[in-house]
């Protein structure tokens, strides 16, 4: 039925849906045919069921297979199909879609390369802290029954605004509401503040969860264009007096995806603008752990006066600790922790208390230590590479995970994209992070990521056909 390929770099679960999403497309398998069980494809192409069986998964997920008791799988017949008796038409795929690349970075997690995802490499995390923390809740008899509370475990809580005091901002631990990693954070924040119709600034380029999350509120989305030195002072306060926004969502320190950071006087500038505009600053700061600099910060400058801050445990113990918080006025953090409850009830009680023995481990601030002197030197061996390729640079943090960089023989970064997902490489391209995407030849690198040759190998060559072309 299929051609696999064990010695490419796409890993055969894909290659067995790809195969088979376009032989449903062509018409090659038309609706009710029966695809063979799944321990005879498995025979027949030489790889595991349990290949096999996450590769049917994943089709009937999408819409495309159909699971039959006693009877096996079957290609599904749509509505439109009975209705018209038309084909199933092939997924279209001629134009850079953001939402689906997004979804496709984590379904695809295992591809061999990831210079263009956005969280840290195992062996660059806290693992052994984070193991410890496990040990010590099993020897303890943490209670695993019933929920966690409202505003989640009250330790952490305490340990979150004595970090926080470090950075100069005061609060206390009342002030404090843990969340589902920082995305449901920005999320109860952004329902707490806006409806409708309301007009909302982002960073440009910026974090595209936060800009699908938004969208989906209904509000209209205005982008903020982002320089080298932090933010284009006199775009944001020409689109103040056209749009009255009301609020900004922003990262100050060590940007995605440009790294760059927001100067002393642009903060205090933000905040006066805040304060004159009538709308709230919204800081998302979850890579402030990153940045070896005490500098200051939106929230440490207003003392959560129009500033909510929102920040987050997963990027430096690891992803799968869906551990965020946000700081903010007493009256605001009690409507959203009422959001919060309305929306998924408690945070998960032992996720915060694994956290809490990560962060107080002994080790904990060495393990800080070590990252950010990694990231810093991974930082100017991987600017050299793409200077050395030909490659623009927009900033050159030394600090944080990511470079933002265009080729000037490169005019569109997601066809670049395609060309590398064929070849088991992740990139990030730059349309994916616009306010309104189009065509351009930006492209964020996670200096985690992005020292294998293979990535150096492939950039060169896809450079030098289109010099060619």
């Amino acid at each position: 039925m299929l051609i696999l390929r064990p010695e490419q770099p796409t890993p055969l679960v894909s290659q067995i849906v790809e195969g088979l999403r376009g032989l449903i497309g062509s018409q090659k398998l038309k609706a009710d045919s029966k695809l063979p069980s799944i321990r005879a494809f498995a025979a027949a192409h030489g790889v595991s069921v349990f290949t096999v069986v996450e590769a049917y998964d994943r089709l009937v997920a999408q819409g495309l297979l159909v699971s039959r008791a006693n009877a096996g799988f079957f290609v599904k017949r749509r509505s439109e199909d009975s209705a018209a008796g038309s084909a199933i038409a092939p997924r279209p795929d001629p134009r850079f879609d953001a939402r689906w690349y997004l979804q496709q970075i984590f379904e695809n997690r295992n591809l061999p390369l990831k210079p263009g995802c956005g969280w840290l490499p195992h062996d660059w995390l806290f693992e052994d802290g984070m193991r410890r923390s496990l040990r010590h809740l099993a020897s303890e008899g943490t209670d695993i029954g019933g929920y966690g509370l409202p505003f989640g475990h009250m330790a952490l809580r305490m340990a979150t605004a004595e970090a926080l005091s470090e950075q100069q901002i005061v609060v206390e631990a009342a002030q404090v509401l843990l969340t589902q990693g920082s995305s449901q954070a920005l999320d109860l924040v952004a329902r707490r503040l806006l409806k409708p119709g309301d007009s909302v600034l982002v960073d440009d380029p910026g974090y595209p969860n936060l800009m699908f999350m938004l969208r989906f509120l209904g509000v209209e989305i205005v982008g903020v264009p982002r320089t080298p030195a932090g933010y284009d002072m006199p775009a944001l306060e020409a689109l103040l007096a056209v749009h009255r926004p009301k609020a900004f969502f922003t990262q100050p320190r060590l940007q995605s995806p440009t790294c760059s950071m927001a100067s002393l006087p642009q903060l205090v500038q933000l905040l006066q603008l805040a304060q004159t505009h009538d709308f709230t600053l919204v800081e998302n700061d979850i890579y402030a752990e990153m940045d070896a600099s005490m500098r200051p910060s939106l929230a440490s400058l207003g003392q959560l006066r129009r500033v909510v801050y929102v920040s987050s445990y997963s990027k430096t113990i690891s992803p799968n600790i869906r551990v965020g918080y946000v700081a903010a006025q007493p009256e605001l953090l009690e409507d959203l922790a009422q959001l919060k409850m309305i929306s998924g009830l408690t945070s998960s009680d032992i996720t915060e208390r694994l956290a809490f023995g990560t962060v107080t481990d002994g080790r904990w601030r060495k393990h800080l230590k070590a990252l950010r002197e990694r990231l810093a030197q991974a930082q100017g061996s991987v600017a050299r590479r793409l200077g050395g390729l030909g490659f623009e640079l927009f900033h050159e943090a030394a600090a944080g995970m990511y470079l933002w960089a265009r080729h000037p023989d490169i005019t569109d970064s997601a066809e670049l994209s395609r060309r590398a997902a064929a070849e088991g490489i992740m990139l990030g391209p730059g349309q994916l992070f616009l306010v309104n995407p189009h065509p351009t030849g930006w492209l964020r690198f996670n200096v985690a990521f992005s020292e294998d040759e293979r990535l150096w190998r492939f950039l060169e060559r896809n450079i030098e056909e289109h010099r060619h072309d």
